[in-house]
């Protein structure tokens, strides 16, 4: 995707979405239960790995500034050194390497075989998520590792699973009907 105004307003709309989701949320532990990730796979299956860490990070930089876009309606530097922060700065490397993945391998494919690179690419990336988000909680909180996968890893992993599934369903039929819209005018 080249650098056009339909670029430019794409990765705006998708940090818009991820500022919009990722305050709902659900305490269940030291780690809330957001709709966070599905929106930042969504940015990257859509928007590729440049750009949909782009829109994650202009959503980190109106969080850090204290716009209350962080889980719970929050926001502040002290979200981003707290024990959550490297799961919040995470997003970045994820939406990064899940997007770049995505555009590498499976862009041009079609049905399940798009969707399972998807799903790959976005495993990698949640993959490196948990392994930043999990060695900044062990780091602040003093927590074992094992701890630390037990209370912010380990519950979350069926729903990222489904909300990986929604994200790379959703971001093809978008993207066709931005690509149809356009044609139309």
């Amino acid at each position: 995707m080249k650098t056009t105004t339909k670029t430019l307003v794409s990765c705006a709309l998708c940090a818009a979405i991820l500022c919009v989701m990722a305050p709902f949320s659900i305490p269940i532990g030291p780690v809330p239960l957001s709709l966070a990730t599905f929106a930042v796979l969504f940015a990257a299956f859509f928007l590729g790995g440049k750009w949909g860490a782009a829109a994650v990070g202009i959503y980190l930089l109106l969080g850090a500034v204290g716009v209350p876009v962080f889980s719970g309606f929050t926001g502040g530097l002290q979200k981003l050194v707290g024990p959550t922060g490297g799961y919040l700065v995470g997003y970045l490397p994820m939406a990064f390497i899940t997007g770049g993945l995505y555009t590498l391998w499976g862009k041009k494919k079609s049905g399940w075989k798009r969707f399972a690179l998807m799903f790959l690419a976005a495993v990698i990336g949640t993959a490196v998520l948990y392994a930043l988000g999990t060695a900044w909680f062990c780091h602040v909180m003093k927590r074992t590792v094992w701890e630390a996968l037990a209370l912010c890893v380990i519950p979350f992993l069926p729903g990222d699973a489904a909300k990986t599934a929604v994200a790379a369903l959703l971001a093809p039929i978008v993207r066709k009907a931005v690509e149809r819209a356009e044609r139309q005018r």
